[in-house]
């Protein structure tokens, strides 16, 4: 079964961009290029002369009731012996425990659309990741499954994390769907996250141009989001909401 949703995973993310997508492989290609800053970055360096925009943290959750799951790529470096690998230090937090991890991301695949864009080459790269969280903290476990991240290379031939339809409805990049599995009893949780929109998010997500959590699940770790983010109004609550939720909560 769960082989199955991983694939619908990945066949779901190519339908996202486009129905039916004319595309190029890419993978033998990919090895020339480093991806790493596409799940590191913290701001948008934007090709058309726009202002720079500042990347938001990751959104996520675990398990049946979308509790609330944050992850922060500390560092990513691409494997000098496999040039389709990365090796991945960051940290997660959820439920209060922060926790750090060691793993690696493989690309599997990787292609280019025909005619997306004119002037650029725009495509992806899917794959799977293997996190492994530190043993000796408080309820951690392994993070296992797969992802796909959007880029486009632009006309200098470097490659750019895809934000050229930032301003679109339903714009997500760097969607990663899996299973988190604890050390001690081997049980497992869905656990997906991604930039902007969340994968299988299911009843979670309510909002129509951007994510909104519902406010069943606000107990589940969504309360201050919520406050964040859900109503226009700019109020004192609603600042100081915001100023929380770009707490740099994996700094030591």
């Amino acid at each position: 079964m769960k082989t199955i949703l991983i694939f619908s995973f990945l066949i779901n993310c190519t339908i996202t961009i486009g129905q039916n997508p004319k595309t190029i492989d890419f993978t033998e290609r990919m090895e020339e290029y480093d991806i790493s800053k596409l799940w590191t970055l913290d701001k948008f360096e934007m090709d058309d002369g726009t202002p720079t925009l500042y990347r938001n943290e990751p959104l996520g959750y675990i398990g049946e009731n979308y509790q609330r799951f944050q992850i922060h790529f500390v560092s990513a470096i691409k494997n000098p012996d496999n040039k389709l690998e990365y090796f991945i230090y960051g940290k997660t937090k959820s439920n209060g425990n922060i926790c750090t991890f060691q793993g690696r991301i493989t690309i599997v695949e990787s292609k280019i659309y025909k005619d997306k864009y004119r002037t650029l080459k725009a495509g992806f790269a899917k794959g799977k990741y293997e996190f492994y969280e530190d043993p000796n903290q408080k309820g951690t476990g392994i993070l296992k499954g797969t992802f796909q991240t959007d880029f486009y290379i632009n006309q200098q031939n470097r490659i750019k994390y895809d934000d050229l339809l930032f301003d679109a409805e339903d714009f997500r990049n760097n969607q990663f769907f899996g299973m988190w599995t604890t050390y001690n009893t081997k049980k497992s949780k869905e656990c997906n996250w991604g930039d902007y929109r969340i994968p299988y998010s299911g009843g979670l997500d309510v909002g129509p141009s951007h994510f909104i959590p519902n406010e069943k699940y606000k107990e589940f770790g969504w309360e201050n989001y919520i406050i964040a983010y859900s109503n226009s109004q700019v109020k004192p609550e609603t600042i100081e909401a915001r100023k929380k939720e770009r707490e740099k909560w994996w700094v030591e």
